[in-house]
């Protein structure tokens, strides 16, 4: 009886928390379709006279395809280097011993507690003495390296036996094909859960892509969201038109991952 009154309650504050967590996109989206809803306006459930005419102005004002398009492109490629650049380097700190290995891997790591905010000075000197500025290339290139990506997989690669190692290098495998056949398909989760963290970490940057991108058609989502708030007003079901526009390739993203995102977190010993 007080194993299943705990549970009930357990329940209770699960649904709690995620109807918590639901009601921003879902205020978000009531706004969308509620002309001239406002922020100070009282949030209603269902909109008296429901439209879609702050999607049609959001088009309208912007070439908003294109700017998908910019930032999902990027997004994409920088998902793609990461996750290349992090399962060789996670692979190394993992199989190949070598005399420091150890202070490499932890000055590496160390590179995480440095924010965004201290390198933008010196990583727009650097594009601009690479010409890179005003370039899809110049917000690319400082995010083809991920020292949490190295962490996730190395984490994961640990847990592979190194018999399976030993094993294929009888057989006559070298490093590449043990890379390659024998520790990526067991660390899937891992990767899994990198590909969800470095699509969002892209797809939701605004400080570099907003320093070195200027010419319009060339901004990524988040700087055009924000270049739509005007000084004095601002028209709210524009924005959070947009806002939904946004958020539904992560969630499609996460859907499609989640069984492998929950089996990498739990692997890697992430809390």
């Amino acid at each position: 009886m007080r194993k299943n009154r705990n549970l009930i309650v357990l329940n209770i504050i699960v649904i709690l928390g995620a109807l918590v967590m639901v009601f921003p996109f879902l205020w978000a989206f009531i706004t969308s379709i509620s002309p001239g809803a406002g922020l100070s306006s009282t949030p209603q459930l269902i909109p008296d006279n429901p439209s879609l005419s702050a999607y049609v102005q959001l088009f309208d004002r912007l070439p908003f395809g294109k700017i998908v398009l910019n930032s999902l492109g990027l997004a994409v490629l920088t998902t793609g280097f990461q996750l290349i650049t992090s399962s060789l380097a996670a692979y190394v700190f993992s199989r190949m011993p070598f005399r420091g290995r150890n202070v490499v891997f932890a000055v590496y790591l160390a590179t995480m507690m440095l924010p965004m905010q201290v390198l933008v000075v010196p990583l727009f000197v650097e594009m601009k003495t690479l010409g890179l500025i005003d370039s899809y290339l110049g917000v690319l290139l400082p995010s083809i390296a991920s020292a949490f990506g190295v962490f996730l997989l190395r984490q994961a690669m640990n847990s592979v036996p190194t018999e399976l190692d030993q094993a294929a290098t009888l057989d006559g495998a070298g490093h590449f094909r043990i890379f390659g056949l024998i520790v990526l398909p067991l660390v899937r989760p891992a990767l899994a859960t990198l590909t969800v963290f470095s699509f969002l970490n892209s797809w939701n940057s605004f400080l570099w892509p907003l320093i070195i991108l200027r010419t319009p058609e060339m901004k990524t989502l988040p700087v055009a969201l924000a270049g739509l708030q005007g000084q004095f007003t601002t028209q709210w079901d524009v924005v959070m038109a947009g806002s939904v526009i946004s958020i539904l390739p992560m969630l499609a993203l996460y859907i499609f991952t989640q069984k492998y995102i929950i089996q990498g977190v739990a692997g890697t010993g992430l809390k």
